[in-house]
């Protein structure tokens, strides 16, 4: 049930549908370093990594990915290499000659990105059109003479002023970004083209893919598929939110090669996104014509105290370990559920234990369902008080139809989602769990979440809590967009953003940028509060959403600076001692 897709040919690895998924990562140091760049890039392959990126700014860097190249095949590496092009179309075509794929992003191949509000009228917008095809043609020109792959790979945050001012920052913008050269390829007889469509909201990023696979398919087109969450971050997070990106458009059927982007170093990615593609199960891909297919619908539930309406996902629990000072919602045993105000309710039951219960709560009562269980005759009886519990020990269940069921019924009880896991390696445990859940609490579905866990019941609500906050659910602490630093940072990425953390962790709902250059960073700042965004050799600028506000900042200094911008803009209250 994957996505048909053609072939694409990364020197020996093929990526498309008739292959498996392949896994991929992008070196940190700087591509002049060849030892730094041929260490790094060895340790992502004896990792488990299929294909290595480089960044090349410009054309020095460009030429040195031969001697990278050599060293590499010297040593008996035979990975594919990608090169990684912002801003210079003639590095993307010396790197053409040398590597096997060039990743180009179409927000700024050619445009230099202004900021600029104007109208664009057919004439000025199709100027434009030709002017990328005057610089992107000697580009297809090369790869079709050196078999090479080229990757157009749109950013959220690096959209130009162009499709800014037509699309606006939106799902929509990102894929004319990308169609806008898909089509010179076309026209210009070139297929080896993989696409991605990246952004640090997971939300963003899965509607940008479906609706990209939507008109790909209306003119004809079937291109394989890059996967990633760009400035996911990193640890606990990092992994939640990437796998809520990855895993749910995998169970789509959509997506041929994937990235986990995490601000750690790059061998490590390669682990997470196994651990990604082992829990797909493409079962019930997302219909073309469903509303939630690229926007955003919360579904519309009564509220039973807490529980639904227009309050945000509870978390229940066998645990009352306080995470960042959170405990679940409702704490359970054996025989009742306690709620915050310890007020204490029957335990949950299934539908026949419900009907034939005296116990029943005037208040709140929890009904386990499955798909056997639904029924027109059964829900429509169901009173208001009732809260149903899907538990996920099926997983063959379609979820999504369930709710398409409800919504066509008019059924407006809540909903939460429950699920007892026995892995024991937490990192596994916290991608399955959050692509088992991610998808629904993405496209809007759900009420809370009800884990527990054999081997981690210390750590239970911080991941769900986790799982909420980065789906946008439910912010119970500072979101921080991090990327997961390259060869243009020039500054310790991984200690920078250990520090801001240290210093802001505690602003409830906030959102923290730490980026390592220009090339997504003004633009990723028009999703956050707050910026920290290198712009040279240990030099940061700090923004306020997309406005710069101070440059030239020494990053020894820079923390600071960033913490008196938060309090000159009233957001800074002091850490509880």
């Amino acid at each position: 049930m994957r996505r048909k897709t053609i072939n694409v040919s990364v020197g020996d690895v093929i990526i498309g549908s008739d292959y498996p998924i392949v896994t991929q990562s992008m070196t940190t140091a700087s591509t002049l370093d060849t030892e730094a760049s041929v260490q790094e890039a060895i340790k992502i392959i004896d990792a488990g990594g299929q294909i290595v990126r480089f960044t090349a700014p410009n054309i020095k860097e460009a030429e040195n990915l031969q001697n990278i190249k050599d060293s590499l095949r010297n040593k008996g590496y035979t990975n594919p290499l990608v090169a990684d092009i912002h801003f210079t179309p003639n590095a993307a075509i010396t790197a053409a000659e040398i590597v096997e794929k060039v990743r180009i992003n179409p927000g700024n191949y050619v445009d230099r990105k202004k900021f600029e509000i104007k109208e664009y009228d057919d004439k000025t917008y199709n100027d434009e059109l030709l002017k990328i095809e005057d610089r992107f043609i000697p580009l297809l020109d090369v790869c079709k003479k050196h078999n090479t792959a080229i990757r157009i790979g749109t950013n959220h945050g690096s959209l130009s002023d162009r499709i800014m001012n037509r699309f606006g920052d939106t799902p929509l913008g990102m894929v004319e970004s990308a169609l806008e050269f898909l089509r010179i390829c076309n026209k210009n007889d070139f297929d080896q083209v993989v696409l991605s469509m990246k952004s640090s909201n997971p939300l963003v990023m899965v509607h940008a893919y479906r609706l990209l696979v939507k008109k790909m398919d209306e003119e004809n087109m079937h291109f394989p598929l890059h996967l990633g969450v760009t400035e996911a971050g990193d640890g606990l997070d990092g992994r939640i939110k990437s796998s809520l990106g990855i895993g749910s458009l995998l169970n789509d059927g959509i997506g041929d090669t994937i990235r986990v982007s995490l601000t750690e170093d790059p061998e490590f990615e390669i682990p997470a996104a196994k651990k990604i593609i082992d829990k797909t199960r493409i079962l019930n891909p997302i219909n073309k014509d469903d509303h939630r297919l690229s926007e955003y619908h919360k579904r519309s539930t009564s509220a039973v105290l807490n529980i639904g309406g227009d309050n945000v996902p509870v978390v229940l629990s066998s645990s009352n370990v306080l995470f960042e000072g959170n405990g679940p919602d409702y704490f359970y045993n054996e025989k009742e559920l306690i709620n915050n105000k310890n007020e204490r309710f029957p335990y949950f039951y299934s539908i026949k234990e419900y009907r034939q219960s005296d116990n029943k709560s005037d208040i709140i009562n929890f009904v386990s369902l499955n798909k056997e269980t639904i029924t027109n005759s059964i829900m429509s009886s169901m009173p208001k008080n009732v809260v149903f519990v899907f538990d996920f020990h099926d997983n063959e269940t379609d979820f999504r139809g369930i709710f398409n069921f409800f919504e066509k019924q008019g059924i407006t009880n809540p909903v939460l989602f429950k699920k007892s896991y026995k892995e024991e390696d937490f990192e596994k445990l916290s991608i399955d769990a959050s692509i088992d859940f991610g998808t629904l609490l993405l496209e809007g579905m759900g009420n809370g979440l009800w884990l527990d866990s054999d081997h981690h019941h210390e750590r239970i609500n911080e991941l769900s809590f986790s799982i909420l906050q980065n789906t946008r659910t439910r912010i119970f602490k500072t979101d921080y967009i991090s990327c997961p630093s390259c060869g243009r940072t020039k500054f310790n990425l991984q200690e920078t953003t250990a520090l801001v953390k240290e210093k802001t962790s505690h602003l409830k709902g906030l959102k923290i940028a730490v980026m390592g250059c220009i090339v997504n960073g003004p633009g990723e700042m028009a999703d956050a509060d707050y910026g920290y965004v290198g712009s040279g050799k240990d030099v940061i600028s700090l923004y306020k959403g997309k406005d710069l506000v101070k440059k030239n900042i020494s990053s020894k200094d820079a923390v600071d600076e960033l913490i008196n911008l938060i309090k000159a803009n009233n957001d800074w209250v002091e850490p509880l001692i």
